[in-house]
């Protein structure tokens, strides 16, 4: 009986120390914090991924280093991690199944970084992802694949990137994002589709793009946008139809610092956009011309009447004419028609009788 209980006592004595030294192993430069399951292997001059990273870790910092390659299953074995930051880490190319068994990740900061594009199965092994930051690479192109498994996503930095076009189903996995950011990017159209199955998006920012086309129900599917910034693009017209597909309780709009040919059409719309209740321009007063070349810099809010002014007076002279030379041509041929009965009357009267 003594004999057993001493190496049942062993046995817990060996696990224990077992235990205590697994949970004391930290990579090389990395400092690991036990009690809050933190690792921070910040500006180690790492080139992979280190290994030998504790199995409870919570939180892994890796940004600053240089690892160029983000490669196949090599975060396998921290199931805890819910934060992951790699930013400024010269990463150009993340490989399949880079994320493997990051089942319950939360947050991937990719920011700062070299990237040109996402692999088809980027999303794959990230169901729980929220948070996903993916500013300042050099993203060309985002396959509609890549994000499709993103369900629990709800917010998305896509910001500062080489972006060209966002086309139809890219963000169809999202469909409880909250927060999109494409500003700082190369977009030129925002096409219908692009931005189905986002019913809980609230904020879309698209400043800072070379935009000069929204199709006219690209944003009819966000149900939820509150705010919603075209600042510093290349629109130059405007279609009522455009927002007023918009069915949201109050959407926030900004349209200053684009380049806006100011007639009575682009006055009208605005016009319209002002006085429907849940719209709101924030920076109406900031909407300025240039075009044409007479009111460049002029707010659009202090030259609107006038340009209806101008065109409605173009139009009214231009009526007057038209109807004064109807009635001149009526005149002169009731005139005509006049001399001409009473030529006829004077042929019949100095006629001799038969």
């Amino acid at each position: 009986m003594n004999i057993l209980l001493s190496c049942i006592i062993a046995i817990i004595c060996s696990v224990h120390l077992l235990g205590t030294l697994s949970s004391r192993v930290c990579p090389h430069h990395c400092i690991c914090y036990k009690h809050a399951d933190l690792v921070d292997c910040r500006d180690g001059r790492f080139q992979h991924v280190p290994r030998g990273l504790p199995h409870g870790t919570w939180l892994l910092e890796l940004g600053g280093n240089n690892l160029s390659i983000i490669g196949t299953r090599v975060f396998t074995g921290l199931w805890s991690l819910r934060v992951l930051v790699l930013t400024n880490s010269q990463i150009q190319e993340i490989q399949p199944q880079a994320f493997f068994s990051l089942s319950f990740l939360e947050k991937l900061d990719l920011s700062w970084n070299q990237l040109m594009t996402l692999p088809v199965d980027f999303s794959s092994s990230l169901p729980a992802l929220k948070e996903l930051r993916l500013e300042h690479n050099n993203l060309h192109h985002i396959s509609g694949f890549s994000l499709e498994y993103l369900d629990n996503m709800e917010k998305l930095d896509l910001s500062f990137n080489q972006l060209v076009s966002v086309g139809p189903g890219v963000f169809r996995g999202l469909s409880r994002l909250r927060q999109l950011y494409l500003h700082n990017n190369r977009l030129s159209v925002v096409e219908q589709g692009s931005l189905d199955m986002l019913p809980g998006l609230e904020v879309l920012q698209l400043s800072n793009n070379n935009i000069s086309q929204i199709d006219t129900d690209a944003l009819a599917p966000l149900y939820s946008l509150a705010v919603l910034n075209l600042e510093g693009n290349n629109l130059h017209h405007l279609k009522f139809k455009t927002f007023i597909s918009l069915h949201t309780t109050a959407t926030h709009i900004q349209l200053s610092g684009n380049p806006w040919s100011c007639d009575c059409e682009l006055h009208r719309v605005f016009s319209k956009i002002l006085h429907v209740r849940h719209l709101h321009i924030d920076d109406y007063r900031n909407v300025t011309c240039m075009d044409p070349p007479q009111l460049v810099g002029a707010s659009l809010a202090w030259v609107d009447s006038q340009l209806c002014i101008a065109e409605t007076a173009t139009v009214l002279v231009i009526t007057v004419t038209v109807l004064v030379t109807v009635m001149a041509a009526v005149v002169m041929a009731e005139r005509n028609r006049k001399k001409s009965r009473g030529k006829n009357w004077d042929t019949d009267s100095q006629s001799p009788p038969s």
